[in-house]
């Protein structure tokens, strides 16, 4: 260990999200390398530093900090060093000298309290005087404010924020309400201000502690798909969130809800909760939910403008576009066809080999054969990229449809049209909007597509209702279906050629609750028995390595293997180890790095966990030269880790669409490992080849639902491996997470007033 003091000559680097910093320490005449991490941190402070000295592979001789103090400037020297780093805006070495040689050590208390003075020195008016008192007064509490929060386990970047956002006063809110900070400042959550307020002495039962507490269990409910939840089951919530069960639980064991309806009554009045009755329970709402379902459903209506064609002519229209494709309709594809024409809001929905796609390109025909203009989009880049290969037409992603830009600071989720340059004041540009897999979309990026789509505008949502609900809040297909209020085609008939395969044909008996053949007799479903969890993680292995590639012509990137289940034996995390460690061995010169448990290597295969509209994006041609550059990407997308710089902490990763994006370490923790991903996550997603380790799990997870989905998946082979109990008893369990939405109650709630007027 070694103990050095010096000037921060200057900083090379710094992370803002977490404080990793690279400067240059000057220590008499000696510059010396410095890493680590600093809560606060400027050029021409003075430091003492305790550290290891460590070497460099690039960049030599380097100290590793392992804790620091700043020393305030008292002595001529360093009152010179700090006043002319540039750290003052308009102070440079030259002035610094001459007010230091006026006031020698006394001169930082004559800035601070006799300011005026300063115009004493030539080149200094009254009016700079003030502004550098100002930025000194300003470096002081910001530094104070910095480390203070720092106390608290706040980042650098959060600090920052708060006090750009609040100045002085946050010593203030702090003593009185804490949870002002997961209201006003993004990216302080409930959790960190109740630690926050814990050490503040909050005390557990305050009202102030409820209500936010209050508003964070509806939050996070909504990470379940929640728009609302009961009453009862909010306060229980709350409850055991806050830890105080002791207190307001009576004897019988039911809680005791008259010690929380005054918080509810004080959140409503202030307008942050909505109290619905929905099927004769009291539905709590945060008011963005409560209203984003109500835009969707007036604005869904109003799109909904009915137009008759004549059935003649729309006859001859469709026999001349099945001549044209020589693809022949069936009746319900036809009736698809014919009611797209005829509905501002029109609903395809049906299972694998239904012929959507076929329904879609037919679709595109007619509006074209008539002029019209059509704009193709799907929630994902890849559900965007099969939906431009199936119909020769241009899809998108509907963030990118939508203009999506990058923007400030990280927006709530209600205000996520914010990050659009397509809205209602510069709306969609087009006659007809396509939307592939829409079980996919959720309440608030429904909310944002339709806020761009004026009245006129035709909108198709095609999609499979019976596949998973998507991973955002609310049920939106199958609000929009149950509701009676559009006209749904459900497409049934399973075409020639889709019946072949095995894939198709087992997946709808999943979907019917019919018992499927595991007997390997296919040629594209498999079932591979194995008891034990070691078994099936070594076939898994073989399988992904070896077997699925030559049987299916792809690579082992390209085999995916899907699972219910996030932690277990064959969760996620141990899947991807396993599979990491024999696919993307460690060797020499491939670097890593280990993060939150989680170890990244060049050339692992990685999943975006959730959606970033400000990361920055770009497209690389000869020699990397950057050819195109943007912002955002989403929950789901998929890419290799090309470089990891581990002097930076910085990784970077090329995306399915050949996107580079670099991550800085305080961003690593919205990338996973995905060589296997949860079924879930593969929504909207087809792969040449599926593997599936099954053997048990919790029954919420083993369900029909979930094993639909996932061998819905696979395009040219579908492997289970482990319990063919197991399987069976998925079938057979219809069980379904149960999801608090209301947009079906809104629509018909509007329509029924429309229907009244």
């Amino acid at each position: 260990m070694k103990n050095i003091s010096g000037y921060v000559e200057n900083i090379t680097f710094r992370n803002e999200d977490n404080g990793y910093t690279v400067l240059t320490l000057l220590s008499g005449k000696k510059e010396i390398k410095c890493t680590g991490t600093f809560g606060y941190i400027g050029e021409g402070e003075y430091v003492e530093i305790e550290g290891e000295e460590v070497f460099h592979d690039i960049y030599g001789e380097q100290i590793k900090v392992i804790s620091y103090e700043i020393i305030p400037a008292t002595d001529e020297f360093s009152i010179k060093k700090y006043l002319g780093s540039g750290a003052i805006k308009g102070l440079g070495a030259v002035l610094a000298d001459r007010i230091v040689e006026r006031f020698g050590e006394d001169t930082i208390r004559i800035i601070e309290e006799e300011p005026e003075r300063l115009a004493e020195i030539r080149g200094i008016t009254t009016r700079k005087a003030m502004d550098i008192c100002k930025q000194v007064e300003d470096k002081k509490d910001m530094r104070d404010i910095m480390i203070f929060l720092q106390g608290y386990g706040i980042s650098p970047a959060l600090a920052n924020k708060i006090y750009t956002l609040y100045g002085t006063k946050v010593y203030d809110i702090i003593k009185t309400n804490p949870y002002r900070l997961a209201d006003d400042v993004a990216g302080v959550g409930f959790k960190t201000a109740d630690e926050i307020a814990r050490r503040a002495g909050v005390e557990v039962n305050a009202s102030v502690r409820i209500k936010s507490g209050m508003c964070y269990a509806l939050a996070d409910a909504s990470t379940s798909g929640h728009t609302y939840l009961p009453k009862e089951q909010l306060a229980q919530r709350t409850i055991n969130l806050l830890g105080l069960r002791d207190q307001y639980m009576s004897a019988d064991g039911t809680y005791n809800m008259d010690l929380l309806d005054n918080c509810f009554t004080e959140l409503i009045l202030e307008k942050k909760l909505i109290l619905k009755e929905i099927d004769d329970v009291e539905g709590v709402f945060l008011s963005t939910f409560y209203y984003t379902e109500l835009n969707i459903a007036r604005m869904l209506l109003e799109l909904n403008i009915e137009t008759t064609e004549d059935d003649y002519i729309m006859g001859i229209k469709l026999d001349t576009i099945e001549k044209l494709t020589g693809v022949q309709l069936d009746e319900l594809q036809r009736k698809a066809v014919i009611e797209t024409q005829n509905n501002g809001v029109s609903v395809i929905t049906g299972g694998p080999g239904t012929g959507k796609t076929t329904t879609i390109n037919a679709i595109i025909q007619m509006f074209e054969t008539d002029g019209l203009e059509v704009s193709l989009a799907a929630p994902t880049g890849r559900a965007a990229k099969r939906m431009s290969e199936a119909t020769g037409h241009k899809a998108s992603t509907i963030h990118r449809l939508l203009e999506v830009s990058g923007g400030g600071d990280e927006v709530t989720a209600d205000d996520l049209s914010a990050r659009f340059g397509r809205n209602e004041q510069n709306p969609l540009e087009t006659d007809v909007i396509i939307v592939d897999e829409m079980s996919m979309v959720d309440t608030f990026l429904m909310h944002a597509l339709l806020k761009a789509i004026t009245i006129g505008t035709r909108v198709v949502f095609v999609g499979d209702v019976n596949q998973l609900a998507s991973v955002g809040p609310g049920n939106v297909l199958r609000d929009v279906i149950n509701s009676h209020c559009f006209n749904v085609v459900r497409l049934s008939h399973i075409f020639r050629q889709a019946a072949e395969s095995d894939i198709i044909v087992n997946a709808h008996r999943i979907h019917r609750g019919e018992e499927i053949a595991l007997d390997n007799q296919s040629k594209d479903f498999f079932c591979l028995k194995r008891d034990d969890s070691h078994g099936v993680l070594e076939v898994m292995l073989w399988l992904v390595r070896d077997r699925m590639p030559k049987y299916t012509h792809c690579t082992p990137f390209d085999v995916q293997v899907l699972t219910p289940m996030k932690k277990g034996e064959l969760g996620v995390h141990r899947c991807n180890e396993v599979l990491q460690r024999y696919l993307n061995p460690e060797a020499p010169g491939k670097n890593q790095m280990e993060l939150h448990g989680v170890l990244f290597r060049e050339g692992d295969k990685v999943m975006q966990m959730k959606n970033n509209y400000q990361i920055k994006w770009e497209i690389r041609g000869y020699n990397h030269m950057m050819i195109e550059e943007g912002s955002g990407v989403f929950n789901g997308d998929c890419g290799i880790i090309t470089e990891i710089d581990t002097f930076n902490k910085e990784v970077t990763v090329r995306f399915d669409d050949e996107k580079y994006v670099t991550y800085p370490q305080g961003n690593l923790d919205e990338l996973e490992l995905a060589y296997a991903i949860t079924i879930h996550k593969s929504q909207g997603s087809e792969y040449p080849a599926v593997v599936l380790p099954i053997l048990s799990g919790p029954r919420p997870l083993m369900n029909r639902n979930i094993l639909y989905t996932a061998v819905t998946r696979g395009k040219k082979c579908v492997t289970i491996v482990g319990n063919k109990d197991t399987v069976r008893e998925m079938i057979q369990n219809k069980s379904e997470q149960m999801r608090y939405s209301s947009l079906c109650r809104r629509l018909q709630e509007l329509e029924q007033e429309s229907l009244e007027k």
